[in-house]
């Protein structure tokens, strides 16, 4: 599998907490915000990846799944190959890959602990795909 980017997942039970300490205690540098402005999601750099506090504790799709705080989040280029591929090699495949309504292609595995697994493919277009910085002008 091409891995082109991954994240750890969190859904912190106290987000603004979580913010706090990730940010302000160990100084990660924030890499993009979401959501609701009065709460919201956060990536942090990590390294060569990111950490995503995202979800709630209650109310959220993987806590209504059942699944735990943590999970693993890899981007790849075909979520439908991936799918075909793992599938074909006996991995059961927990949630097949389904366009979500944030306009993310993802399909859900689970390691042999049963640690969750999403696999993500950025459709063209998706805002993920597009530099969100702003470029000063040039001083004239």
């Amino acid at each position: 599998m091409e891995v082109l980017s991954s994240r750890i997942l969190l859904s912190p039970a106290d987000r603004a907490a979580s913010r706090r300490f990730y940010g302000e205690v160990l100084g990660l540098a924030v890499y993009r915000e979401f959501g609701p402005a009065d709460d919201p999601g956060v990536v942090f750099f990590l390294g060569q990846g990111f950490l995503e506090l995202s979800g709630g504790p209650a109310g959220t799709r993987d806590r209504d799944r059942g699944e735990p705080g943590a999970r693993i989040w890899l981007q790849v280029r075909d979520v439908q190959a991936e799918h075909d591929r793992l599938a074909a090699a006996g991995l059961p495949v927990t949630s097949p890959p389904r366009l979500e309504p944030w306009g993310l292609l993802e399909m859900w595995i689970e390691d042999p602990d049963g640690t969750p697994i999403v696999l993500v493919e950025i459709p063209p277009g998706h805002p993920l795909r597009r530099d969100q910085r702003t470029i000063p002008a040039a001083p004239a």
